[in-house]
């Protein structure tokens, strides 16, 4: 099976591309929303969780305590990389179990972080969405309630730690090239790719 990662920074559009992929009919799975799932129902990274946070990490009904949390990795560099190395092998152990249930030949993977969750080791391509830093902002303003200041350092804190891969392809979701457009030629390309090497 074919492996497509979707990566981008925040505000450039990635969960577009993976909702154009969803009615299409291809499986996508979200990091992101699926880590929050793992975190409040897997027993052995909540167990994990608990070890390093301590039982109130989760609220009286069994519910992880994110704002509680927040509160003690804000600031703390190496509190927040030991969350990351509980969740992430457990993204990445929920993925290979998603990919054994599905029948076809491709899949996608949404992720804000490949490098740091090891997500890249398992890529067959890479789908990189971008976006100007302007476009970003505004699109992350409208819908979040920061402000454009907490948005721009966001956007350069993610880009330090994610550095282009070579051979990936680019969408570019600038408002004004058709999404939906590079999206069908980045398919074909995989699907011309894929037939090649049956």
């Amino acid at each position: 099976m074919t492996h497509v990662i979707i990566t981008g920074g925040i505000g450039s559009g990635k969960s577009v591309v993976s909702r154009m992929l969803t009615v299409m009919g291809y499986p996508v799975y979200d990091c992101d929303s699926q880590a929050i799932t793992l975190i409040d129902h897997d027993l052995q990274l909540r167990a994990d969780m608990v070890a390093l946070l301590g039982s109130e990490a989760y609220d009286a009904q069994g519910h992880y305590d994110r704002h509680w949390v927040a509160t003690r990795v804000f600031g703390n560099r190496t509190m927040l990389e030991q969350i990351n190395a509980l969740v992430h092998p457990a993204v990445i152990r929920d993925i290979n179990r998603w990919t054994q249930g599905l029948d076809c030949s491709m899949c996608f993977v949404e992720t804000a972080l490949m490098r740091q969750s090891g997500l890249n080791l398992m890529a067959d391509a890479i789908w990189r969405v971008t976006a100007p830093d302007d476009v970003r902002i505004l699109r992350v303003v409208r819908r979040s309630g920061l402000t454009a200041s907490q948005v721009a350092q966001r956007i350069e804190a993610q880009r330090s730690k994610e550095a282009p891969f070579d051979g990936e392809t680019v969408l570019v979701n600038d408002n004004s090239r058709t999404l939906l457009t590079q999206v069908l030629e980045a398919l074909a390309t995989l699907n011309n790719f894929n037939t090649k090497n049956l």
